[in-house]
């Protein structure tokens, strides 16, 4: 018999897939690179919104505790001018050192010229302020003081840099009314804190405008927050000065709180509280310009109008403000007046495609300074990026 053998066919290999090539790479490793930066920017985005609110709101609600026992709101003012000083200057000189290049120094000419009349409204603005947490409550004073876009407005027509167009009447109109909703048959209204507080407003309009006037100079070289910071505060503590002397001062010179003092232990608490509120109020300005120069000037405008809810939110649960349906209503339509003005913002820049800053004002009225994100280089003359305003 014949034997029938089993032939052993060879194995045939499969070939194994061949690597990617760089061309094939590349695009993945492109959308992976796309996608993390679009997730380290949503990050940083939202942790700058969040410092801001942390020092935007948490001045206002630590100014209004403070005025509870100590009434003297225009020496606290004061008093903050001068951390803010301390610290603009302190960061002038790191930043010198660091970079090797002399800050901007204004002659007194410039300096009692051009910025006296931006440093005495805005003084006034922001003692006005600070005063009117005596009589009024947190939520008043939030509705209130969003109104400022309504002179700024009134203001920038006045001063020709803004256009008169049916838009920005329909924001006064919303903004006006809303201010009216608001205020009308409040059970917690005082006029005098509410006239203090709208007043405060209105000199904000011509501080903002005075302020656009000032920093759209390039001669001055002002530019730079901490710069801008540094050259206002002298002029704002001696502007303010006069309220202080004539309102405050014999009754602070015979307060056991400060001068007349018994126990040194209340003293230093005392000053110890004034002195973080001036810390407050210098993050406040540094975390908007953080926020403005990595992002824009729209999301601090946007940031600036959830800020304004989160505050009668937090004024209503922590310290008990009554806020009746009409109230909430007048509210939401100042606030619908705000954003229809920061969208109309935003579709002019983006229609002029002009890197320059436009001529308008920012849209969050209660913030302290009007500062620029730009840096320029050596031998550069470039513009400023976006502008925007900073609270006290």
């Amino acid at each position: 018999m014949e034997r029938i053998g089993s032939v052993h066919q060879p194995l045939r290999e499969v070939p194994a897939p061949a690597d990617p090539t760089w061309e094939q790479l590349l695009p993945q490793m492109g959308r992976w690179a796309l996608d993390v930066a679009f997730v380290w920017r949503a990050v940083l985005t939202l942790g700058l919104v969040l410092l801001y609110y942390c020092f935007s709101i948490g001045i206002t609600f630590y100014n209004k505790w403070l005025t509870k026992s100590f009434h003297f709101p225009l020496f606290m003012t004061m008093l903050h001018l001068a951390v803010i000083f301390l610290f603009s200057a302190l960061s002038r000189a790191l930043v010198q050192c660091s970079s090797h290049r002399a800050r901007v120094v204004l002659s007194w000419t410039d300096y009692l010229r051009r910025v006296a009349p931006t440093a005495l409204a805005t003084a006034l603005d922001v003692g006005l302020s600070n005063w009117s947490f005596l009589y009024i409550t947190v939520s008043l004073y939030t509705m209130t003081k969003s109104s400022a876009v309504l002179f700024i407005l009134i203001f920038s027509l006045i001063f020709k840099l803004e256009e008169l167009r049916a838009a920005l009447v329909l924001v006064v109109l919303l903004i006006a009314g809303g201010l009216f909703m608001f205020t009308y048959k409040s059970t917690q209204f005082n006029m005098e804190g509410f006239a203090l507080v709208l007043g405060a407003s209105f000199i904000g309009g011509i501080r903002w405008t005075l302020t656009q006037i000032l920093l759209q100079k390039a001669d001055l070289g002002l530019q730079n927050p901490i710069d801008t910071m540094f050259h206002l505060q002298p002029l704002m503590f001696l502007g303010l000065f006069p309220l202080f002397a004539i309102f405050e001062g014999l009754h602070l010179s015979t307060s056991e709180k400060i001068f007349r003092f018994q126990d040194t232990g209340l003293l230093l608490r005392v000053l110890g509280s004034l002195f973080l509120g001036g810390i407050l109020a210098f993050g406040l300005g540094f975390s908007e310009f953080l926020l403005v120069s990595r992002t824009s000037s729209l999301t601090l405008s946007i940031a600036g109008i959830f800020k304004e809810v989160c505050t009668l939110l937090l004024a209503a649960h922590l310290l008990g403000d009554q806020i009746s349906l009409l109230n909430w209503l007048g509210f939401a339509l100042c606030l619908s007046g705000i954003s229809l003005h920061v969208a109309l913002k935003a579709l002019h820049s983006r229609g002029d495609g002009d890197p320059k800053p436009s001529k308008g004002l920012g849209s969050s009225p209660d913030l302290e300074l009007l500062l620029r994100s730009s840096q320029p280089e050596e031998g550069d003359n470039e513009a400023a990026e976006e502008d925007f305003v900073a609270q006290g």
